[in-house]
């Protein structure tokens, strides 16, 4: 399956001056794309693990040379490596600190060495290094589940990608019939999310979402929390994984910013933060801050103390949260059907921006505020045809954007100087 990141990885192969590190969540598919972009790009390819291969974890704990390092994984793995034409693989480098320090004078040698590594949970590993993290000497580049657009993708809809293009430039509407099978697809994604596994599967039953094996999103869930056992203290752990469990229910709530409060009944930010922090790092969950002014750069006036909590796949929520799919296909449950709506956007954006913000004035609140050429842009994300609202209104009369966005079940419009996206679209926001 195709996924964007392969352009940065094509980038990364001009030069090769440093190592790259690709961080991202357990599942997501680092493995799958990194083995690819070797398996396509490379005469030799060289993979190594370090969560299952001790003999070679060991060399990095004799040695940080990277002649002795090559010269002793040629031993065991009973090869030539040649750095002219081969790429080595470091895979589960959060297993060894010494490799990822390593990193450092692979980068510095004469020789042009070709390092890629991954591993789950590098951007917690990242956070708490112990020793002198290769800062400069590697490209980091984060590898997010599948978005929309490379949903549809994998599915063979790159014709439709097309036309919702060319209409999301144009305002122009849709085609009722392919606007309804835009949406029918949206929808199919709420359920399936963007982890590669479920699409795959996905596919593998001829697109029948009824004979999807949803198990495969529980079992994620499951090695999310196993990873919160294996790399933190019992306490820490328990903590990570009561913050990840409660996080449906803060979402629903009508004021979603979150709270400790919501977690455990005597939580406090003192006790829980480190664990938020964990989760955060872990690529686990995205965070939106409330920004206090609508100006530029808006993580100037992030307000530390009030933000809101997203997964990091819609799919994966609507698993926690017990729910159905065929409540959020058949349009049965409007309320959470808004919950999931949000965090899709929160899933979409974040890999663009980078960061996420909403806002808040008077009594009125603005979903999501970003910045496009420059301009400080607010977004109203409705997850039906009905878009009546006066936050959006009152914000416009109040500070006068150069446009708005609007984000619906309706089709494309330019209205009173509202850009109205349907939800399909949202892989057009740049």
């Amino acid at each position: 399956m195709y996924r964007k990141i392969e352009k940065d990885l094509l980038s990364w192969k001009q030069e090769f001056k440093k190592p790259l590190m690709l961080v991202g969540a357990r599942q997501t598919g680092k493995t799958y794309i990194i083995e690819k972009f070797c398996k396509e790009n490379f005469d030799n390819y060289l993979y190594i693990n370090f969560d299952k291969e001790d003999n070679i974890r060991e060399i990095f704990e004799e040695s940080i040379d990277p002649e002795v390092i090559i010269e002793k994984i040629e031993i065991i793995k009973k090869t030539i490596i040649n750095p002219e034409n081969t790429v080595i693989f470091f895979d589960e480098i959060q297993e060894s600190e010494r490799a990822i320090t390593s990193l450092k004078y692979f980068c510095e040698s004469d020789k042009p060495y070709k390092i890629i590594c991954a591993g789950s949970l590098l951007g917690v590993k990242i956070n708490r290094f112990k020793s002198s993290f290769p800062v400069g000497k590697i490209v980091i580049k984060y590898l997010y589940p599948m978005d929309f657009e490379e949903y549809l993708i994998a599915i063979g809809e790159n014709k439709l990608i097309e036309e919702i293009r060319k209409h999301y430039i144009s305002n122009e509407a849709l085609m009722n019939p392919i606007h309804e099978k835009a949406l029918d697809l949206y929808k199919k994604y709420l359920v399936l999310g963007g982890m590669p596994v479920m699409i795959k599967n996905f596919i593998e039953n001829d697109f029948n979402i009824s004979h999807v094996n949803f198990e495969l999103q529980d079992e994620i869930i499951t090695s999310y929390l196993a990873d919160m056992n294996k790399y933190t203290e019992n306490s820490e752990s328990i903590k990570n994984s009561q913050i990840y469990k409660a996080i449906p229910k803060e979402l629903a709530r009508e004021n979603n910013t979150f709270k400790y409060s919501i977690v455990v009944k005597d939580a406090r930010k003192i006790r829980y933060e480190s664990s938020l922090e964990w989760l955060l790092a872990s690529n686990m969950v995205l965070k939106c801050d409330l920004t206090d002014k609508n100006e530029s750069p808006l993580k100037a006036f992030a307000n530390s103390s009030k933000f809101k909590i997203y997964l990091s796949d819609v799919g994966l929520l609507r698993s926690l949260s017990n729910l159905d799919y065929s409540e959020i296909l058949l349009d049965q449950n409007e309320m959470f059907k808004g919950v999931l709506t949000e965090n899709y956007i929160a899933c979409e954006f974040y890999p663009k921006f980078k960061e996420l913000y909403y806002y808040t004035f008077n009594k009125y609140e603005i979903d999501f505020l970003i910045k496009i050429d420059g301009n400080i842009i607010p977004v109203e994300v409705k997850s039906g045809r009905r878009t009546t609202s006066k936050s959006l209104n009152e914000y416009i009369e109040k500070y006068h954007p150069k446009y708005s966005i609007r984000i619906s079940s309706k089709n494309f419009g330019f209205e009173n100087n509202i850009k109205q996206v349907p939800l399909y679209a949202v892989f057009c926001i740049n």
